[in-house]
């Protein structure tokens, strides 16, 4: 058996051999090298595309109304109908190309239509932090998925790259302290708590093989 990042690349194509098109999670903690590891696999993998589920945060607007934008990122922050019929599309293949959204973080904002997943595609990668939680309509998603990995990296590196992220995107230094504090820690406890669902959990080891 094939170890580290080529290992993941193997299990990754072998998904496809049982009926494509494929959908594979990726979750995990904010700060936990999903993105990255989604991307990696996307390029690794013939005619696989990466469709993260941050596409489907709500907008600052609607946060403003709803009162939840200094909360950006908990689980009701994030339109998980939407999302379930986005998979549904994509698992059935039927349509000639399927258009997902992005989250463009220079802007925190989702944008419409920025992805295509043209019929054919033979893996779907998705990568999200609320893959695996079971309440809400968030328990439709993982019904969706062939199967879940989650990502678990040093705790210490992953929340000293998450104030990183925070501090590249324009919040200063203490505002990220805060905000990590008060937003994405809890968040991050609530889904470490998902992590007996996975069908893989990919500690240090393997994540730091992962290509940039």
């Amino acid at each position: 058996m094939r170890r580290g990042f080529d290992g993941l690349v193997a299990r990754a194509a072998a998904l496809t051999e049982r009926a494509p098109p494929a959908v594979l999670g990726i979750t995990g903690s904010p700060g936990a090298g999903k993105s990255t590891l989604a991307a990696a696999l996307a390029r690794a993998v013939p005619c696989a595309v990466h469709v993260p589920m941050d596409g489907f945060h709500l907008a600052d607007v609607v946060l403003d109304a709803l009162g939840r934008r200094n909360a950006k990122g908990a689980e009701d922050t994030f339109d998980v109908g939407g999302y379930v019929a986005l998979l549904r599309r994509l698992r059935a293949g039927t349509d000639d190309v399927v258009y997902a959204p992005a989250f463009e973080r220079e802007l925190e904002q989702p944008i419409a239509g920025a992805i295509a997943v043209p019929r054919g595609t033979r893996l779907v990668v998705t990568e999200g932090n609320y893959l695996l939680l079971q309440r809400g309509r968030w328990p439709e998603v993982a019904t969706l998925l062939d199967e879940v990995w989650f990502c678990a990296p040093d705790p210490a590196v992953r929340r000293e790259r998450l104030i990183a992220r925070h501090v590249a995107f324009g919040k200063p230094p203490a505002a990220a302290e805060a905000w990590v504090a008060a937003v994405d820690d809890p968040n991050a406890a609530l889904i470490e708590a998902t992590r007996d669902r996975a069908d893989l959990v990919l500690g240090p080891d393997v994540l730091d093989d992962v290509p940039l």
